[in-house]
């Protein structure tokens, strides 16, 4: 017997890897400078890092010249719904992105009958039909399908409100918070990440932060984290993280602030003032961090112009509402009206131009996608405002659009910051079928390479290791992700291999639907999803769970 040890010792050192990457210049994702090694592959997980020349290796990829580092995180992804449709979501792994966290506000369940009704037009235009009504049951089907990436999910607080509330303006009962409650501890038991607020969109505005709070506490109870979309961007900004900040406090959660940004045009020149007051309050022991998609466009749902009053009952009641002629001159008249009691964003950009027309359901509005409300008024010979309001009509308040409205110092010094993380704010897309035919914002294809272009190459606002941390091992220690974010051995070889002066973003707002390049070989869970620049179809993404 002590003779066998040292020879089974011997035979598994000896084992031969399933894939050695060599030569290549490791950023481990640390923020560490790079250095040269080779990384070792067995089931799935980093199995040695240093000089394997000796080790045998089933495959072997030739990194020399190349950056290898962790997989990218998209700290909101948007692709519950689209992962469905297309589970290789090339416009993601072009990027380098091998994990996605998604679920804002409103998430892919709980489900029930009458949701489902309400918004059958979005269910409909993905040609998409839920079989579940649970986390659990989503998860399964995303198991059971395969996926390319790797895919976590907060649920939603206006998801379980509209479990027992509908999309009615009223507070809730205790009952009926206790109800709401019980979804989220449920949701957290099936594998979400945490509590996820949306407080822009109708119903979402309707919750007081008393109710965010109480529901929170149970995500918090589960391990979870509280993300939000928070009340406003814009003029409000302050006393919406301020909000933010109270939740995280008194359900002892922590918070991650959405795609940080100073909206409207009235609030160019604040990033400073609003990363000095997220400053303050983490060193008075709040864990609060933020992150960034770092384009001065957003993108939204178009039917969030009008005043979250109009939104009472839904989508169909909002309808109702725009085509009466009274209700008309009053919505028109609060869009004009300045106002600090709404994030009124059709006063936050400069003028009708700064609209794009991105993404329709009505197939008669396909050829406007692209184009601008001020382009779109000309040609139906109205007024801006009207034409928005009849756009929402036409496509059922499914519309999507890009908005011009934040400045670019601010975008800058947002994503300098060290506790600030990178998010694609956009679901993952492809180049056909349904997916290829919406114009959607140029982050959803070149978020990652346009920053390591841009903000690193370009401008040097960041050193590559920097930018790395924030794709990778920032996001991985904010959401929990044991095992991700970082290359060292017993880690899952989530993997990109890319050329640093090669990688770049070619999505603009005129032709969006470009995938990025320059990434050589992505590899999720130790298998290549991206290989020698070509997508390879394979499905090896994990549902990553609390």
């Amino acid at each position: 017997m002590p003779i066998l040890l040292p020879i089974l010792l011997f035979a598994a050192a000896a084992a031969p890897y399933d894939l050695v990457i060599r030569n290549g210049r490791v950023i481990d994702g640390t923020g560490s400078p790079w250095y040269a090694a080779d990384i070792g592959i067995r089931a799935g997980k980093i199995a040695g890092i240093g000089r394997l020349a000796g080790v045998p290796a089933r495959r072997t990829i030739d990194a020399r010249g190349m950056v290898v580092a962790p997989g990218f995180i998209d700290m909101l992804g948007q692709s519950e719904t689209t992962i469905l449709v297309n589970p290789h979501l090339p416009s993601k792994i072009y990027q380098g992105i091998t994990t996605e966290v998604t679920g804002e506000g409103g998430s892919i369940a709980p489900l029930n009958d009458a949701i489902l009704k309400a918004d059958h037009v979005a269910w409909e235009h993905y040609a998409v039909r839920p079989t579940w009504r649970t986390f659990g049951g989503y998860f399964a089907r995303l198991r059971t399908q395969g996926i390319g990436i790797n895919l976590a999910s907060y649920v939603g607080a206006t998801q379980v409100r509209r479990m027992v509330l509908g999309d009615d303006d009223r507070a809730p009962t205790a009952a009926e918070l206790e109800r709401m409650k019980a979804l989220v501890r449920d949701a957290m038991r099936e594998g979400a990440v945490g509590l996820s607020t949306s407080l822009q969109y109708a119903p979402a505005p309707y919750a007081k932060t008393e109710e965010l709070i109480a529901l929170a506490g149970e995500a918090a109870k589960l391990g979870g984290t509280y993300a939000s979309h928070i009340r406003d961007e814009s003029d409000a900004i302050i006393p919406a993280l301020d909000e933010a900040f109270r939740i995280g406090r008194e359900a002892n959660i922590p918070v991650e602030i959405w795609h940080l940004k100073a909206a409207g045009k009235s609030n160019w020149g604040r990033m400073p003032e609003i990363v000095a007051h997220i400053e303050a309050a983490r060193k008075a022991g709040l864990d609060v961090a933020a992150d960034t998609y770092a384009y001065t466009a957003a993108f939204n749902t178009f039917s969030a112009v009008i005043p979250p009053w109009a939104h009472d009952g839904g989508d169909r009641k909002l309808i109702e509402r725009l085509k009466d002629p009274a209700m008309r001159v009053r919505i028109r008249k609060e869009m004009e009206t300045p106002s600090s009691q709404w994030n009124n964003e059709w006063q936050q950009v400069k003028g009708p131009e700064s609209f794009i027309l991105s993404a329709v359901q009505n197939r008669k509005l396909i050829p406007l996608q692209g184009k601008s409300i001020a382009e779109i008024a000309k040609l139906w010979n109205k007024d801006p405002i009207d034409t928005v309001f009849d756009i929402l009509i036409e496509d059922e308040a499914f519309t999507m659009v890009g908005m011009f409205m934040m400045d670019e110092p601010d975008v800058a010094l947002a994503l300098r910051q060290p506790w600030v993380s990178i998010c694609n704010d956009s679901q993952g897309s492809a180049l056909d079928g349904v997916l290829g035919k919406e114009h959607p914002h140029p982050r959803a294809f070149g978020t990652f390479p346009r920053i390591l272009r841009k903000y690193v190459r370009e401008e040097k606002l960041l050193t590559l290791e920097d930018a790395i941390r924030k794709f990778t091992s920032l996001p991985a220690g904010r959401m929990r992700f044991a095992g991700r974010g970082v290359l060292k051995a017993g880690m899952w070889a989530d993997v990109v291999v890319f050329h640093p002066e090669a990688v770049r973003d070619l999505a603009t707002f005129d032709q969006p639907n470009q995938l990025s390049e320059g990434m050589r070989f992505v590899l999720v869970n130790g298998v290549p999803v991206i290989e020698e620049g070509k997508m390879t179809n394979a499905l090896p993404g994990k549902v990553l769970t609390r």
